[in-house]
C-alpha cells in the first residue's frame, strides 16, 4: 500500500492503572508520529500516563513524513496521525481522499520556530534578497512555501520569484552546503541543528508577524469513519492530549523531557531550540486563516469551512 511505518512499535503505555475507560469502543489506538518538536504533546501525554487515565493503550508508529502515513489513515491501519500538518490534510480533504477529523491540535507557529537559513557567507541578508533565488522546502506547496510566500507578501517581496525546491528536513544542511540551494526554510530542530553545525543565519522569522503569528502547523489528526465508530475513544484521546497540550504551553521543561528520547537530540540541544506554540485547544479562526492562505496560493479549489472539520466530543 507504499506506506513506510519507518520502525516497528515503538511505545505504549498499558492500562495495569487505568482509572478511565469504561464503555470505550476501543481501547488501543494506533499513532503515526512524525520525530518533530510538534508532537511533544504526544510523548508527554505517555510520560504522564493520561492516556492510561483514560483507559487508553497507544501504540506509536514513527513515520518521516505526515504524508507517508496518509493511506494508512484512509485504509484504518493506523488510527491517527500525530503531527500531521495542516496542509496536506486539507488538500486531501477538498479533493475527496481524505474525510477528515481534527482531534487536537499539535503546533502552531511561535517566533524563530521556522525560519530562512542561509550560510554565513551568504550574499542574501534579507527577505527581498531572496527573489530570484531556490529556497528548500520539506514538500512543495505546503506549510513551509505557503507561510513564507505569507510573509513575503507582507513585506512587498513577490512570492512568484522565489523558487522552491523540494529537500527533506534532514538533507537541507547539506544541500545548503553543496550550493543546491541559496537558502532553506527549516523547522525546528534542523534549524537549531544547522545553526549550530553550519553556522547558519536566520535571515527571515518564519514564525512571527502579523502575516503568520499564531498560525497552526500540524495537528492531531484522523477520520470521519474513525470519530464516527469510536467517538467515546476519540473523546478520550482528545482529552489527554489537550492536558498534555496545556502542560506543554505552560512548562518548557516538559517539553525539555520527551524531546531527546524522541527527536533523537542530547538534552543540551533540546533545551536550545525555539519552541513552537502547543495550544491546548484548536483555534478555529486561525485554523480559517489558514484555509483561506491556501486557496489565495492556489492550493485549494474553493474555500474551506474548517469548523466542520472539528471533532467535538459529546459531553460526559
Amino acid at each position: 500500500m507504499g506506506v513506510v511505518l519507518i520502525a516497528a512499535l515503538l511505545t505504549g503505555c498499558g492500562g495495569s492503572q487505568s482509572s478511565g475507560g469504561d464503555g470505550l469502543e476501543k481501547k488501543t489506538v494506533t499513532v503515526a508520529a512524525l520525530p518533530l518538536v510538534d508532537t511533544a504533546g504526544l510523548h508527554i501525554a505517555v510520560q504522564r500516563k493520561f492516556f492510561e487515565a483514560e483507559g487508553l493503550r497507544v501504540q506509536i508508529k514513527p513515520v518521516a513524513q505526515s504524508i507517508q502515513a496518509l493511506p494508512a489513515l484512509k485504509t484504518g491501519q493506523v488510527d491517527v496521525i500525530a503531527g500531521g500538518n495542516y496542509v496536506t490534510f486539507l488538500q486531501a480533504q477538498a479533493q475527496g481522499t481524505l474525510n477528515l477529523r481534527i482531534l487536537a491540535p499539535g503546533a502552531a507557529a511561535a517566533p524563530r520556530f521556522m525560519g530562512v537559513l542561509t550560510l554565513p557567507n551568504s550574499p542574501i541578508k534579507q527577505a527581498k534578497d531572496l527573489e530570484g533565488r531556490t529556497v528548500a522546502v520539506n514538500i512543495r506547496n505546503n506549510i513551509q512555501s505557503l507561510s513564507l510566500n505569507a510573509i513575503l507578501r507582507a513585506d512587498h517581496v513577490d512570492p512568484a520569484k522565489v523558487r522552491y525546491l523540494a529537500i527533506p528536513f534532514p538533507q537541507m544542511g547539506a544541500a545548503l552546503q553543496k550550493g543546491q540551494v541559496d537558502a532553506v526554510h527549516a523547522a525546528e530542530p534542523f534549524a537549531t541543528d544547522m545553526t549550530r553545525k553550519l553556522g547558519a543565519k536566520m535571515i527571515v522569522d518564519g514564525g512571527s508577524g502579523p502575516a503568520v503569528a499564531g498560525l497552526p502547523v500540524s495537528g492531531y489528526l484522523s477520520t470521519q469513519r474513525f470519530t464516527d465508530k469510536y467517538p467515546k475513544t476519540a473523546a478520550a484521546f482528545q482529552r489527554a492530549i489537550q492536558k498534555a497540550q496545556q502542560l506543554a504551553t505552560s512548562d518548557r521543561k516538559q517539553v525539555d523531557q520527551v524531546l531527546p528520547a524522541y527527536a533523537h537530540l542530547d538534552a543540551a540541544t533540546a533545551s536550545a531550540l525555539n519552541l513552537p506554540a502547543f495550544p491546548p485547544s484548536i483555534d478555529q479562526v486561525r485554523l480559517q486563516h489558514l484555509a483561506d492562505l491556501m486557496l489565495q496560493d492556489g492550493l485549494l479549489k474553493q474555500r474551506i469551512d474548517v469548523r466542520s472539520l472539528v471533532f467535538a466530543a459529546q459531553p460526559q
